[in-house]
């Protein structure tokens, strides 16, 4: 059986896992267990109303969030011509056509975005074993499939997320960093709610949103009380 840390024992003694918090609350309880070696990320997962056996129900999307992710985002880039140079100058990392493939075969380079531009989506295609598991695989549902490389790097640096349900019809994605404001972190989710709502699938029915929970990147889930994301 492996050792349970100090760290979680105490947080198991504060924190009811089957008690709802304010997201106030939740948020202070995550703020006085996060590391002291790095700055954790801020994740949520939310239960959604959906059946993710049925392919018209299951949900992908991005939006940007008005306060960022706190992390750096490296994007990759593929596309010809003028777009290169107009990739690297809004602050993807690489950009190009081929000649760019290695860096993913190789795994030399790590990236958090890949974007791409219709004309050379019969490259990119060829990495689909290797991206496709990650999730980098690019589509035009979160915008990484565009002709628009300016504005699709502009956004991806300013904090636009990427998310889509899994096989249990959860959704998890970071929502900031745990040094974020409560009002920022707030304001990061309701902004992610308000796009969600906006793909709610006209098959589904009944509650949409059905269970918020939040954590860190080293702490445990604690589920919230959805009304109060809304309160001042």
């Amino acid at each position: 059986m492996p050792k349970i840390s100090k760290k979680i024992k105490q947080i198991k003694k504060e924190i009811n896992l089957h008690k709802e918090y304010t997201i106030n609350s939740a948020l202070n309880l995550l703020k006085k267990f996060q590391s002291t070696k790095f700055t954790e990320s801020v994740d949520v997962s939310i239960h959604l109303g959906i059946n993710p056996k049925k392919t018209d129900q299951n949900i992908r999307g991005s939006t940007i969030l008005p306060n960022g992710t706190g992390k750096k985002i490296k994007i990759a880039v593929f596309t010809q011509g003028e777009n290169i140079k107009i990739a690297k100058k809004y602050g993807a990392e690489i950009a190009g056509g081929a000649e760019i493939i290695h860096y993913f075969k190789n795994k030399k380079k790590i990236f958090d975005i890949i974007i791409s531009s219709p004309d050379t989506m019969h490259i990119v295609s060829k990495l689909g074993p290797i991206l496709g598991p990650k999730g980098l695989m690019p589509n035009p549902k979160t915008g990484t499939i565009t002709s628009n490389i300016k504005e699709a790097v502009k956004n991806a640096k300013k904090g636009q997320i990427t998310y889509k349900n899994d096989k249990n019809g959860i959704l998890n994605t970071a929502i900031g960093k745990i040094n974020f404001t409560n009002q920022q972190l707030k304001e990061n989710i309701i902004q992610l709610l308000i796009e969600l709502k906006k793909l709610k699938p006209s098959t589904s029915k009944g509650i949409f949103i059905k269970k918020l929970i939040l954590s860190t990147t080293m702490g445990c889930g604690i589920i919230i009380k959805i009304n109060s994301i809304y309160e001042t």
